[in-house]
C-alpha cells in the first residue's frame, strides 16, 4: 500500500480523494503545508482566469462542493478532522479569493497575502467557523470565508484602480 506518513497519518495518495484533498500532495510539505497548497492553486487559477465570470463561479462553487467531500472523506480515512495537510481548502479559497481578479503578479501576490492572512489570522466570523462546523463542510467553509474577505479587497482595488 502506498502510504505516506506526515504528522502519524497515513494518506494514500493512490485514492483520489486523498490526492485531492492534499493539493496534488502539494500538503505533504514539511513545513507550511497550507502555503504550499494555497501555491498548488496557481495553475488552476490561470484557467479559471481564462473562463467567464460566469464558468469561473461556477468552477470555485464545484471547487467548494467537491472539497467538501474529498476533505471530509480523507478526514474520515485517516481519523482526524481538518489534518494540515488537506489542503484543498487552500486552493478552493484562493481560487474564490482571484474570481473576477487580473491575473497579474501583484494581484496574485496581494491575493495570496491576504488569503494567508485570514486563513492563519482568522478573525471573526472565520473563527468561529473554524471551531463550531465539523465535517467535510467545516474543513471548507473558514477558508472560503477567507477567501471571499480577500476578494471585497481585491475587487475593491481592481476598481479603484479601473476609476484612477
Amino acid at each position: 500500500m502506498a502510504t505516506t506518513e506526515h504528522k502519524k497519518a497515513a494518506f494514500d495518495l493512490r485514492k483520489w480523494t486523498h490526492f485531492l484533498a492534499l493539493g496534488f500532495g502539494s500538503g505533504l510539505a514539511p513545513k507550511a503545508p497550507g502555503t504550499f497548497g494555497t501555491l498548488a492553486a496557481l495553475p488552476l487559477i490561470y484557467l479559471q482566469s481564462l473562463l467567464t465570470a460566469q464558468f469561473a463561479l461556477i468552477w470555485v462553487l464545484f471547487a467548494f462542493v467537491l472539497g467538501c467531500y474529498v476533505c471530509g472523506q480523507t478526514a474520515k480515512d485517516i481519523g482526524e478532522h481538518d489534518h494540515g495537510a488537506i489542503v484543498w481548502d487552500e486552493v478552493a479559497g484562493y481560487s474564490l479569493a482571484m474570481w473576477c481578479i487580473p491575473f497579474e503578479w501583484h494581484f496574485l501576490l496581494l491575493g495570496f497575502l491576504l488569503f494567508r492572512f485570514f486563513d492563519i489570522v482568522k478573525p471573526w466570523p472565520i473563527r468561529l467557523l473554524d471551531k463550531k462546523v465539523h465535517g467535510g463542510f467545516g474543513i471548507m467553509i473558514d477558508d472560503m470565508l477567507a477567501g471571499f474577505f480577500s476578494w471585497l479587497i481585491l475587487f475593491a482595488l481592481v476598481q479603484w484602480q479601473a476609476f484612477s
